[in-house]
């Protein structure tokens, strides 16, 4: 289907050149000759780009932009004008236009930038149509995952999320065990309520139990007033006891007493205050191996075990793991405006291979990064930061031991050579990861192939060596 480009100019031999130009290309072009007649178009029509000028009698060319910005941002604009300086290139960058272009126009290079503009536009549609489908489909709350056990966990969730019922959340740090709690919270019964979070390792016992009860005037030194605690804030809503695991023995007897009775006593106080409030607890901790340890109060930990949720960490569903870089790489592209971004097949492959002992919270912050970090549209494995750890014993008898000679396997100066060129095809080339793989300076390393004539590339570069793997290149 032919893209439909609207040109907005007043003077009628600039339109018609345009026109016959881009028609003779395969566009399907329409003109106006104001900004307001351009509006008036858009409203009834569908248009991929709008060429429109800077300077016109009525509404100019910045205000077109940020009108069409704000009722189509899927539709490109790009910025002609006479009186092309960077400060007003700039400016209507700002206001929403794709680029800028000054008069008089070149024809080429006016095709360019629409081919160009086209592909921002494809971008930004595949964007909203992939956060729909996470919105219907792979979602729950601000959980996202399309595999089984993501998606066995959303069921579970749904159930319990229509209940009131006390619910212990377990899982590894970073697998998002408050977006769990969240998630039941507003996805509940209680959503319009207020939903209190509770950090239970970040506080002493004394200042957690004024903080989860309240106290009452004259309690203790400072105490001046009265002070409601966490739990009447909670009153027909939700709290979520982070880090239960945590809490002192003694405010764990407190918390038992509160989950049965649904009462609450504030510190200094000699009266009970009834409370309504779904109780959500959460720990990264084996609380079974801590009851049996003493450190934690097994009748509590009974209560709280009627109703449990697991969150898998990342390495038992890695089908999910590219599902959620791409997702995230599109949240943090539109977050900082940066452009269009996309990865590598050898990036998403690596993204794929890692551990993540961080788990979903490391990947957000290692897209964060690349995101921030890569210069143009390519993001690439070196731009994740992953730090490089020396291979195991059994890697190097490994590389030892391979497509060597039985005579050269007792030659140093061969098997030398050989692990050097292992470790480069390893790290794909880049000299500074292979001499931390090999324990030698990166100086060391540079003489070694110039001794064994290995051919040298510029830092961060693909080392060409023989039996190398495919290079990180663009899908």
């Amino acid at each position: 289907m032919e893209a439909k480009v609207l040109v907005v100019d007043d003077e009628v031999e600039m339109t018609s050149m345009l026109r016959t130009y881009l028609t003779r290309e395969g566009y399907e072009v329409v003109t106006a000759s104001s900004a307001e007649a351009a509006l008036q178009h858009l409203e009834e029509h569908d248009i991929d780009i709008v060429l429109t000028d800077l300077r016109m009698g009525g509404m100019d060319g910045l205000e077109l932009v940020r009108s069409v910005r704000d009722s189509r941002p899927e539709t490109q604009i790009i910025m002609m004008t006479a009186f092309g300086n960077i400060e007003t290139a700039i400016e209507a960058i700002k206001a929403g236009a794709f680029h800028f272009v000054a008069k008089p126009v070149k024809l080429p290079e006016v095709r360019v930038l629409l081919e160009k503009a086209l592909t921002e536009r494809e971008l930004r549609r595949e964007n909203r149509q992939l956060r729909q489908a996470v919105q219907e489909r792979y979602c729950f709350g601000q959980l996202l995952g399309k595999s089984t056990v993501m998606q066995r966990l959303f069921a579970l969730l749904d159930r319990l999320a229509a209940t009131h019922s006390t619910v212990l959340i377990q899982g590894e740090s970073g697998t998002g065990k408050e977006l769990v709690a969240r998630a039941l919270h507003f996805n509940g019964p209680r959503s319009h309520h207020a939903f209190v979070p509770v950090n239970c390792a970040a506080m002493p016992e004394g200042l957690l139990e004024s903080e989860l009860f309240g106290h009452a005037k004259g309690a203790f030194t400072g105490a001046h007033i009265a002070r409601k605690g966490l739990f009447q804030e909670a009153d027909k809503g939700t709290i979520f006891l982070d880090e239960i695991g945590e809490m002192p023995p003694g405010m764990q007897a407190k918390l038992l007493r509160v989950i049965e009775q649904r009462q609450i006593r504030p510190v200094g106080s000699d009266r009970e205050i009834n409370v309504d409030v779904r109780v959500l607890a959460a720990t990264h901790r084996d609380l079974e191996t801590e009851v049996q340890q003493g450190n934690f109060r097994e009748d509590l930990y009974y209560r709280l075990k009627v109703m449990m949720v697991r969150v898998p960490p990342l390495r038992e569903h890695p089908e999910d793991i590219a599902f959620l870089a791409e997702t995230f790489l599109h949240h943090y592209t539109d977050t900082t405006q940066v452009g269009p971004r996309r990865f590598t097949r050898e990036a998403l492959r690596s993204l794929e291979q890692y551990s993540w002992p961080g788990n979903v919270r490391e990947l957000t912050h290692v897209i964060e990064r690349a995101v921030t970090l890569s210069d143009g549209e390519w993001i690439y494995k070196a731009d994740f930061g992953f730090e490089d750890k020396p291979a195991a014993a059994g890697e190097f008898a490994e590389i030892s031991n391979s497509n060597l000679g039985v005579d050269d396997m007792f030659n140093l100066d061969a098997v030398t050579q050989h692990l050097v060129v292992a470790a480069l095809n390893r790290t794909r080339g880049h000299k500074t990861r292979a001499a931390v793989l090999l324990g030698i300076h990166p100086r060391t390393l540079t003489r070694m192939m110039r001794r064994y004539r290995l051919p040298e590339e510029p830092e961060d570069k693909v080392w060409d060596a023989p039996a190398a793997s495919a290079t990180d290149s663009p899908r």
